[in-house]
């Protein structure tokens, strides 16, 4: 077999999820190891890059509110009539008070999804560090919320009354754990979907340089981006419907 340093030809797709101090020489140092908390990565700049994105459209894109808006500014009226009608159609009246953290919550995911399909950026949506951390502030401020709101009569979410009497504590155990499982289920979906995404289109960008396949090779990049630019958006909107999701069982009160 012939060997990878004879050839030079390799492929690495997992490199470009590691996390790394942004002002490193790599050629003198090792830029991914003992990083400290206060040291600036190619996490903390792409996310401020997400929060300037998001800076732009919404507040300088719509500062000037024109009756016949600009094309920046459509957009994000677009984006916010959106998501405050699926904020109202799904938690109801009661959970539209909780919009602005929802509209927050999809538009830093969907440009922190959009921004890693730029050549050479970082995406930080796909590090379980940053789901996770997400879909916990979910949990959390939900589950507190319910138990503010409804005091102890939250946890007859977990009471199935339409079961039969018997089985009302098994399911009654199945609720709770399913409960718990939300964040895991929530952050995991996200991540997962873009690390596999970007992982693939990097195994294809490194056959592109072999000659005899590249014309495949390249067209197979150019469909998986048009189908990552899908999954950025559809993963931003199942993460936030499935917040509303959750939000709906705080305000509601949910019973089952």
């Amino acid at each position: 077999m012939t060997d990878v340093a004879e050839t030079g030809f390799a492929i690495h797709p997992m490199d470009q999820f590691i996390v790394k101090r942004f002002f490193c020489d790599a050629a003198h140092a090792d830029c991914t190891t003992n990083i400290e908390w206060y040291e600036i990565t190619n996490v903390t700049v792409w996310m401020a890059a997400t929060v300037l994105a998001i800076v732009a459209l919404m507040v300088f894109g719509s500062r000037g509110r024109a009756i016949i808006p600009s094309r920046i500014q459509s957009v994000g009226e677009m984006i916010y009539g959106f998501i405050y009608k699926m904020v109202e159609d799904v938690t109801g009246h009661d959970g539209v008070k909780y919009f602005p953290y929802v509209m927050t919550l999809f538009l830093f995911i969907l440009f922190a999804n959009l921004l890693g399909l730029i050549p050479g950026s970082f995406t930080t949506t796909s590090h379980v560090a940053v789901t996770v951390t997400l879909a916990l502030m979910v949990f959390l401020g939900v589950t507190l919320l319910g138990l503010a709101k409804n005091g102890l009569g939250f946890l007859g979410m977990f009471w199935v009354s339409s079961a039969p009497l018997a089985l009302r504590p098994v399911l009654a155990v199945i609720e709770v754990i399913s409960y718990f499982v939300r964040p895991v289920s929530h952050s995991i979906r996200l991540a997962g979907n873009l690390m596999a995404g970007h992982a693939v289109m990097k195994v294809f960008a490194g056959f592109a340089s072999m000659a005899v396949i590249s014309p495949v090779a390249v067209g197979a990049v150019t469909a998986i981006y048009g189908l990552e630019l899908l999954v950025a958006v559809v993963q931003a909107y199942v993460f936030t419907i499935l917040t509303c999701v959750y939000l709906k069982d705080a305000v509601g009160g949910a019973h089952h």
